[in-house]
C-alpha cells in the first residue's frame, strides 16, 4: 500500500500526525469551535387529511454566543415551531425560548437555561472578507453531530430570495457544503 502523498511529504516536518499546515489549522479551529455548536430540534404542528394535529420535527444547527445560553441560528430553523429543544455538544438537552428574530435577515436568537457556564463563540465582522478566503462550516446535517466542511468565499454582496419570497440582501456566498440540518 502506498502512503498518502501529504503524509509522505510532511514526514519529519514536526506537523502533527503527518497533517499539512492547512489540515492542522482545520483541526485546531474545529476543536476550538465545535463545543459551542448546538443541535436544534423544532416541533411544528401539521394537519393530516382528516384535520388531525400531527407533530413534526425539524432540525438545524446554531452556536452559543455567550456563556449564559444565548444561541444564534437561522430563523427558518425555528419558523412556525411550537417548541424547540437544544442539544449541546456534551449531549445535554434543554428547552429553548425564542428571544429575538429577524425573518428578513433569516436570523433568530434562542435562550436556554443551563445553570452552568457554556462554551461560546465571539461574533466577528464580515467587513474585511474577500472572495477566495477559506471558510469552515461546523454543524449537524442529516441528524449527524459535529461535522466540518470547508470551502472558500465565492462571492460577496449577493441578493437571494428565501423560501417565503423574502429578499436576503448582501449575503456572503460560499462553496462549503451546506446540507439539510447545517442551517444555523
Amino acid at each position: 500500500f502506498s502512503e498518502p502523498s501529504n503524509r509522505a511529504a510532511n514526514r519529519g516536518t514536526g506537523i502533527s500526525g503527518g497533517s499539512s499546515a492547512d489540515e492542522q489549522n482545520n483541526i485546531e479551529v474545529y476543536k476550538a469551535a465545535s463545543p459551542a455548536v448546538v443541535n436544534i430540534t423544532s416541533t411544528i404542528i401539521q394537519y393530516d387529511f382528516f384535520s388531525n394535529a400531527v407533530p413534526s420535527q425539524g432540525t438545524g444547527s446554531g452556536f452559543l454566543i455567550d456563556d449564559k445560553g444565548d444561541i444564534v441560528t437561522n430563523f427558518h430553523v425555528i419558523s412556525g415551531a411550537r417548541s424547540a429543544e437544544v442539544t449541546l455538544s456534551d449531549h445535554t438537552r434543554y428547552p429553548a425560548k425564542l428571544i429575538g428574530r429577524d425573518s428578513v435577515s433569516d436570523l433568530a436568537v434562542l435562550r436556554i437555561d443551563a445553570k452552568k457556564p457554556l462554551p461560546f463563540l465571539k461574533l466577528g465582522s464580515s467587513d474585511d472578507l474577500q472572495v477566495g478566503q477559506k471558510v469552515l462550516a461546523i454543524g449537524n446535517p442529516f441528524g449527524f453531530e459535529g461535522t466540518l466542511t470547508t470551502g472558500i468565499i465565492s462571492s460577496m454582496g449577493r441578493n437571494i430570495r428565501d423560501e417565503n419570497g423574502n429578499m436576503l440582501e448582501d449575503v456572503v456566498q460560499t462553496d462549503a457544503a451546506i446540507n439539510p440540518g447545517n442551517s444555523g
